[in-house]
């Protein structure tokens, strides 16, 4: 994610930005970088570069529009011009890193829900391509009506603007895809299929996700029967898609790319303006609440503002939306509570179903916890290993908590299902950090490159919505292995054990143990890990249990994505002075 160049924006020093080419019209910044004070003729948005960002205090940044972005330590903010000035005042040393053009005016078309939704409806588009709400609405019609065997749409509730009377608002819409027998599609948890949901534009301002749902739509309901992971994938699952979770907001950005405000464009928020009525649209601001910031999980943590106007604001009090309150409630309804309390307790393993809500942009899978890094859910060893394998699906994304590759962010949808139902969840930032198809509106002939990493996650996803966290078979006689020699522990210091296994057939189990025995006069100084053949690292021992004597304990850790094969190693960290310790023996059963 390194981008070529950038300029320090320092108030009165002139700076240039080379800018990397994207669909949406980025291009060089030859003059003075933004002093504070907007003109009309700088109606631009910028991306500024944060250096260190990643390591700040949350509060220093909370009040800003921080974009799904990292590179290294740095973070990225989205503004306008009177941003860096707010920026330097705040003590940060922001770089410009592109500064991004309006879009071409289009006609504008209708807002609020067609009173019908027909064929010509569904040819709205907007932005070079992009479906209208209207549009992806007729879209779900008409796949019901050419696919009556297999798709079935739900109206699950109504948007902030037609709950509260206002005008141009809309329903709320899903689609159930399967190939239907009895039962199929109801609204109980008690399927018999395992189901896996996908939904998209909770951001409006993310295109992408929506021409994404639309696309995985089509190739089910149009594959079935010629198409065999399609074909397969309707006959065993539900696939449950929400095209556009945020309608009243895609709307608003229609309208800003078709003429209206051209503010809108980057409006984030649903549309309700209850609080902080007078915000400016804006890259920078806006009215509403964010939907991904809203949710009951750990409401009000990191990564979410108090100010009305502010990006993030997380709105007045938890689960207060319209469109998030239906969501929960269509959760609840397809998937049974699994989860008992508490940030450490595990879903159990014969847990069925996969929650992916889609956003943009960087390239990554996310999984909870999203509110603090430092906290693993119960079930974290499963969520990382379909992470990782998501992520090599698409070709190489990151993978991990959000924290750990990006940053801290509190009263997210995939926090909340796991939370409250202990369904696998994942945020999927679609989109590459630079380049020609980067940002929240690249070109709609982007959509054929994120399509093809998209889809093969997918198909994954929708087959592991069976068994998420199942166990895998035992382990065959023979694929265990000791390592007995001792090894010294130093202060301050790494030391490493290595076991061979060889002779022993496909992956490893997900509940494989780790026995460890280590002399040590004070483990509270250790940190143990598991390193597999490939170099991941399976976290087994941090820094607990202050000074007590030794670890004799056999660790379960679900290696389910490793091969069996190859050498194992034993990793220990004495992270203090004074105490010192040695591997006494290891063993390993997978």
């Amino acid at each position: 994610m390194q981008r070529k160049y950038t300029a320090w924006l320092v108030a009165g020093v002139t700076a240039a930005a080379v800018v990397a080419g994207t669909g949406y019209g980025y291009g060089v910044v030859t003059t003075e970088p933004p002093t504070g004070r907007k003109t009309t003729a700088d109606d631009r948005a910028y991306i500024y570069r944060i250096p260190g960002g990643a390591h700040l205090s949350p509060n220093r940044l909370a009040r800003f529009d921080l974009i799904e972005d990292r590179d290294g330590d740095d973070l990225f903010v989205l503004g306008d011009a009177t941003t860096a000035a707010e920026l330097i005042a705040a003590g940060l040393r922001p770089k410009i890193e592109q500064r991004i053009e309006p879009a071409p005016w289009e006609p504008p078309k209708r807002s609020g829900q067609a009173a019908v939704l027909s064929e010509a409806v569904a040819e709205e588009t907007y932005y070079g391509g992009y479906r209208t709400v209207n549009a992806q609405y007729a879209h779900l019609d008409q796949v019901a009506a050419d696919h009556s065997g297999l798709a079935t749409v739900i109206d699950y509730g109504d948007s902030w603007r037609k709950a509260s009377g206002k005008p141009n608002g809309y329903d709320l819409k899903a689609i159930c895809l399967t190939k239907k027998q009895a039962g199929d599609c109801s609204l109980t948890p008690n399927s018999t299929k395992p189901r896996f949901f996908v939904q998209a534009q909770v951001h409006a301002r993310e295109l992408t996700t929506g021409e994404m749902a639309y696309r995985w739509i089509d190739y089910l309901t149009d594959g079935y029967g010629s198409d065999a992971t399609a074909t397969k994938i309707l006959d065993t699952r539900e696939i449950w898609v929400v095209p556009i979770a945020n309608p009243d907001g895609v709307d608003m950005v229609q309208q800003g790319f078709m003429g209206g405000n051209s503010g809108q464009q980057w409006h984030r928020k649903n549309a309700n303006h209850s609080h902080g009525s007078t915000c400016s649209e804006s890259s920078s601001s806006g009215i509403g609440i964010d939907l991904n910031r809203n949710n009951g999980s750990h409401w009000g943590g990191a990564g979410t503002s108090t100010d009305p106007c502010n990006q993030t604001y997380k709105g007045p009090a938890k689960d207060s939306e319209a469109e998030n309150k239906a969501l929960q409630a269509l959760y609840r309804k397809l998937f049974a509570d699994k989860r008992a309390t508490g940030d450490s307790t595990a879903a159990p393993a014969d847990t069925k179903g996969m929650f992916v809500t889609m956003h943009s942009y960087a390239d990554m899978v996310l999984f909870p916890w999203g509110f603090d890094d430092t906290v693993a859910s119960g079930n974290d060893a499963a969520m990382r290993a379909i992470g990782k394998e998501m992520a090599r699906l698409a070709g190489g994304w990151e993978y991990g908590q959000p924290g750990e590759i990006l940053y801290d962010a509190s009263g997210s949808h995939d926090d909340w299902a796991y939370d409250d139902l202990g369904v696998p969840s994942f945020t999927w930032e679609v989109g590459p950090s630079s380049g020609t198809c980067s940002g929240f509106h690249p070109a709609y002939s982007c959509q054929n490159t994120f399509w093809n990493q998209v889809k093969p996650m997918l198909t994954y996803a929708a087959d592991k919505a069976a068994t998420p966290y199942g166990t895998t078979p035992p382990p065959p006689a023979g694929c265990t292995a000791t390592n007995g020699d001792d090894v010294v522990i130093g202060d301050n210091a790494t030391v490493t054990s290595s076991v061979t296994v060889s002779g022993c057939t496909g992956t490893a189990s997900s509940s494989s143990t780790a026995e460890v025995h280590i002399k040590h006069t004070y483990i509270g100084d250790l940190v143990v890990k598991l390193i597999a053949p490939d170099g991941t690292a399976y976290p087994l021992h941090a820094n607990t249990g202050s000074g007590t004597d030794d670890i004799d304990r056999t660790y379960t850790v679900d290696l389910s994505s490793e091969t069996r094969n190859g050498t194992w190693r034993l990793s220990v960290q004495d992270t203090a002075t004074q105490d010192t310790g040695t591997i006494d023996t290891w063993t390993l059963r997978l």
